[in-house]
């Protein structure tokens, strides 16, 4: 046996088998125990590898996602970091770590109050237990923004090396903990919430899964996500990472360390002034056009014939995340796995002529948001991209009567 497990090709074959056998309903209990005893160490790498090959080989993703979290478990623990290289203070990946701990903390707090349900729930201050919990959700509700940051920043570049298949069922976890935290929230808002025993309930049955989920996030990432992207990205990858990442924000931490790698040459803007755009209805510079484009008040998103972002609108009040490291991504891989059937009917129909535009209205945060795609095509009718339009129109929706007289918006 112990020729097995010093044997990469052997260990990743068996770990293969091991996870086959949970997808087919044998013996979950028996699995987790075997591999615990069985892998021993393994190296982080051939998790991933393993996800993946899975995933190429045809076991659908919502599949290893369902799996994710059994297969996990039974690995932490037992994934063997030795090599793993050091991150720098401020790299992209410490900031992670240090979002990771500040979470850590925040579901510390709530173990802590889970523990004494029984004791506070029903005693004279279940009130401001209560409102301590609403307080620690709110903080653990930040980590959209840690998500939102792999998901469009990190996850790109792995898809460039052909790892696509571990951050989609990566993505699909953000997804279902984002749900758990929404849900723990709500119910805690609910009238009836301080109910003593309706409480002790929403504890067990909601909050508890939902800390888990965020904790068990970190757990995939500090031993399989982090060390493998180290591994995978160059630094010229990782810094551009590094200067977007202020775009979407930082999750209950505030880097202190600027980072910025040695022998990194990036290519600057290219004065484009003297560029003019000739169209039939006049002439732009460059300059003018990217005005324009970041002035109107919705963001523009090209999807071109190949299905690849191309471009993006800058504007300063955005709708939606958008950041270059998008561009030349699949579509597909820039949403979440339950809508990606969508966008596949959305740009099947419109490159058969079947419809030309497709609209979208959700309420997000307190707003009003709406959504329209639209073909583009060229005077013989030829398929040439999809344009999303995506418009805040919260405000909008609450004129009424008439506005003559000059003022402006503040």
């Amino acid at each position: 046996m112990s020729e097995l497990i010093n044997n990469p090709e052997q260990r990743k074959e068996l770990l293969k088998h091991m996870i086959l056998q949970l997808h087919e309903g044998i013996a979950p209990q028996e699995i987790r125990k075997r591999l615990a005893e069985l892998m021993q160490k393994i190296p982080y790498g051939e998790v991933v590898e393993v996800e993946q090959e899975l995933i190429n080989e045809g076991l659908p993703e919502t599949e290893v996602l369902r799996l994710c979290d059994i297969h996990t478990e039974a690995l932490e623990g037992n994934i063997d970091l030795t090599g793993a290289k050091i991150v720098p203070p401020g790299h992209p990946v410490d900031t992670f770590q240090r979002e990771n701990r500040e979470l850590e903390g925040v579901i510390k707090k709530l173990s802590e109050l889970f523990e004494k349900k029984n004791e506070l729930v029903s005693s004279i201050g279940k009130e401001s237990y209560r409102n301590n919990l609403r307080s620690l959700f709110n903080s653990l509700m930040d980590v959209d923004k840690h998500y939102r940051r792999k998901e469009n920043l990190l996850f790109p570049f792995l898809e460039k090396y052909g790892i696509t298949g571990p951050p989609t069922v990566m993505w699909g976890k953000h997804n279902e903990t984002r749900g758990l935290l929404k849900s723990a929230i709500e119910s805690l808002l609910a009238p009836d919430s301080g109910n003593p025993d309706l409480l002790k309930n929403t504890i067990e049955m909601q909050l508890q899964p939902a800390a888990k989920a965020v904790a068990d996030m970190i757990m995939k990432e500090e031993e399989i996500l982090f060390p493998m992207t180290m591994d995978k990205l160059t630094e010229e990858n990782w810094y551009e990472i590094y200067r977007q990442t202020n775009e979407i924000g930082y999750c209950l931490y505030d880097p202190e360390v600027e980072w910025k790698p040695e022998g990194i040459l990036l290519e600057k803007n290219k004065s484009t002034n003297d560029n003019t755009i000739h169209l039939p209805s006049g002439k732009l510079s460059v300059e003018e056009l990217m005005s324009i484009l970041n002035t109107v008040p919705f963001d523009l998103t090209l999807v071109d014939k190949e299905d690849k972002v191309k471009y993006f609108t800058q504007g300063k009040e955005r709708v939606f995340d958008r950041n270059r490291a998008i561009l030349g991504r699949d579509v597909r891989m820039c949403h979440p796995p339950s809508s990606v059937h969508v966008v596949e009917q959305i740009l099947s129909d419109f490159k058969s002529g079947k419809a030309d535009s497709a609209p979208f209205w959700i309420r997000m945060q307190g707003k009003f948001i709406h959504i329209e795609y639209f073909a583009l095509r060229n005077d013989a009718g030829e398929y040439l991209g999809t344009l999303e339009v995506s418009a805040d129109l919260t405000e909008k929706r609450a004129i009424g009567g008439e506005q003559r007289i000059l003022s402006y918006k503040k």
